[in-house]
């Protein structure tokens, strides 16, 4: 390993330590080593083994791609493939997520990439787009853009100060954990979008178990509540950055029209 090497190796896993707040001493007892070993791994004055990367990543909770990407740091390959979604070793996981989505019908359903890219969706999301311009829906399909944008959904949402809030708060909570500048560019666009800003008194709503979607369609209100779905136990970086987020009805008024919908 060459000393460049070392010191960049260093520097990315005192970021993530400092990232996800843990002590040195902490990481070290960790990983089984001193705290002057750590020391020495942080500053480039000793170099780590494979085993050691990957020990330090798994207590860090390092996403699959930035694992890799701190093993080449520290002169390895990368351990985790990445694997194209149309590829014949994803045909399990296209499966998976198809299955995931059809059950979720008529409840609208659609699995995303890190970069929140529609990978698929089943048709009950045609509650959300089914009367957005031509172009908005051309591939690639950005969903929190399209949620924010007034010819998207951002023209429909009731409480759109608070859903903002909401989709500002989240990704920001992902870039926390990837550090990825993608999610940064794309979080800087969507604030470029017009909407109110909440105020800290109406950011939760009295009686509110989570933060609803409330959406205009034609005279009625619809009110959704969404869960996530991920991959338990991932070993290769596209299918640990998948997800798949489903909404479901929040009142009977909003299942009953989801209901005719999808007969």
């Amino acid at each position: 390993m060459t000393d460049r090497q070392r010191y960049l190796f260093g520097d990315l896993l005192r970021d993530w330590r400092t990232t996800r707040r843990v002590p040195q001493l902490e990481l070290a007892s960790a990983a089984d080593v001193s705290a002057r070993h750590l020391s020495f791994l942080e500053t480039g004055r000793s170099a780590p083994s494979r085993t050691m990367v990957l020990k330090l990543a798994d207590h860090l909770d390092v996403p699959l791609r930035e694992r890799n990407q701190l093993l080449l740091a520290a002169g390895f390959a990368p351990t985790y493939g990445e694997s194209p979604l149309d590829g014949e070793r994803m045909t399990m996981v296209r499966s998976a997520l198809r299955q995931v989505l059809t059950a979720t019908e008529p409840y609208p359903a659609l699995a995303v990439d890190r970069h929140w890219n529609l990978v698929d969706a089943n048709a009950a999301v045609a509650a959300f787009t089914h009367d957005a311009p031509d172009d908005l829906l051309a591939a690639p399909f950005n969903v929190l853009k399209f949620s924010l944008d007034p010819r998207g959904l951002g023209g429909r949402i009731i409480n759109l100060g608070q859903w903002r809030t909401h989709l500002f708060e989240r990704l920001d909570r992902q870039i926390r954990v990837t550090g990825d500048p993608e999610l940064k560019s794309l979080l800087a666009e969507l604030k470029a979008f017009p909407g109110p800003e909440v105020e800290e008194e109406d950011a939760v709503i009295s009686g509110d178990v989570a933060v609803y979607l409330r959406l205009r369609t034609g005279d009625q209100e619809l009110s959704f509540f969404s869960t996530v779905t991920t991959f338990g136990t991932p070993l290769d970086v596209t299918v640990d950055e998948l997800s798949v987020e489903s909404f479901y009805p929040a009142d009977d008024k909003t299942a009953e029209y989801l209901r005719r919908l999808l007969p």
